[in-house]
């Protein structure tokens, strides 16, 4: 029996359903191996490809992994390795074992499961994969030597950078901020660092929920943008010095350093909204660290009280908080960025995409908003 929650996430998934049945017969029989968020949207597109035929194996990342979904996958028929508990190397562990299937495609979260196939070599029939991240896409293209087949990123795609990063993070994140803490944010002093689609759909949320925004990036472009937007904005000592709520979404390593940690006041809170848990540099914050406080579950609100006194609390020590302490973007936000992974695996099935790290091919992006503009309207 399917888990509740995956077939909740099925009946609001519509257009991802059409599209692993529009594209069943490129799909069917293949090899997947996939690096994602296993969470009930996840759980319901894995369903989805299982049922179409295609042999999927699957692992996730550090601290998001929902049990019970990879549990239901795994009654399915799915090879699963992953664990909410694994670590960075039990993490490392799960992708080499992934790997072993020798995929016709991969489908990953963050470039991880693709630098570690180009690295081992590539298996005589793999066509080519898919990259979900911005944080990914970054990571292979400055990859020497390059990638030898297609690999699609949707992040790149306008349609999802507008639909689940803006609208879909912004939702969740504030969300996963709010189950972790109990906080009001009403009036709350918040900061956001990063003013990229994800970053903006964050500091929007807040604003319209009621708190006083301000946003650091170091792009002019984007720091006007804040501002036509009515946010405040400052180099990252400034907008920090009387913050009580940060919200890192630069998808950059260190970026809350040595200094901006010396400019935070006593008792703020910080939260990671990029793929990885290195914006808040750890060696830092574990030099400027008197003693810890754990405020409830294990790992959920860590205090570092930091030489001179001033306490800092740290969420789920840095993860994206919208999947540590909420469910994840909201189903319909997914739907739609499931529906361009599926479309563009069917593309590299079909061939004529060059070995490259490229965006969403354009046809794709476009019969998607057609289709989404229809159910919208």
């Amino acid at each position: 029996m399917t888990l509740p929650a995956i077939g909740w996430a099925l009946k609001h998934m519509p257009l991802t359903a059409a599209a692993v049945d529009e594209h069943q017969a490129l799909l069917a029989g293949r090899r997947l191996t996939m690096c994602l968020h296993v969470e009930p949207k996840t759980g319901a597109l894995v369903t989805l490809l299982a049922r179409a035929g295609v042999d999927v194996t699957l692992t996730g990342s550090p601290g998001t992994t929902h049990d019970d979904v990879a549990d239901d996958l795994r009654a399915l028929g799915v090879t699963v390795h992953t664990r909410r508990a694994d670590d960075d190397a039990d993490h490392a562990r799960n992708v080499a074992k992934v790997l072993e299937t020798e995929p016709d495609l991969t489908l990953d979260n963050g470039a991880d499961l693709t630098l570690s196939l180009l690295e081992t070599g590539t298996p005589s029939g793999y066509l080519g994969g898919t990259e979900e991240t911005t944080t990914g896409g970054l990571r292979l293209r400055e990859r020497s030597g390059g990638v030898t087949h297609p690999v699609v990123v949707i992040n790149d795609s306008r349609l999802k950078l507008l639909v689940e990063n803006e609208f879909g993070v912004g939702q969740s994140v504030v969300q996963g901020f709010l189950n972790a803490t109990n906080l009001m944010v009403p009036g709350m002093r918040a900061a956001v660092l990063g003013y990229g689609p994800c970053g903006k759909g964050v500091a929007g949320t807040l604003a319209r929920l009621g708190a006083r925004v301000a946003v650091c990036d170091t792009d002019p472009m984007r720091a006007l943008q804040a501002i036509l937007d009515g946010h405040r904005v400052g180099v990252a000592e400034e907008v920090l010095e009387d913050v009580q709520a940060v919200f890192t979404a630069t998808g950059a390593p260190g970026v809350v350093g040595a200094a901006e940690l010396a400019a935070l006041p006593d008792g703020a809170v910080l939260a990671g909204v990029g793929h990885f848990a290195w914006e808040i540099d750890a060696e830092a914050l574990r030099t400027a660290t008197v003693r810890t406080i754990e405020y409830g579950d294990p790992g959920r609100r860590i205090g570092h009280v930091l030489t001179g006194g001033r306490e800092i609390v740290v969420l789920d020590h840095g993860r994206m908080l919208n999947l540590t302490a909420a469910g994840g973007n909201s189903i319909q936000a997914m739907d739609l960025g499931l529906t361009l992974q599926v479309r563009s695996l069917a593309a590299v099935c079909a061939g004529g995409l060059a070995p490259a790290v490229q965006p969403v091919p354009a046809a794709v992006e476009r019969r998607i908003a057609t289709d989404l503009v229809e159910r919208l309207r």
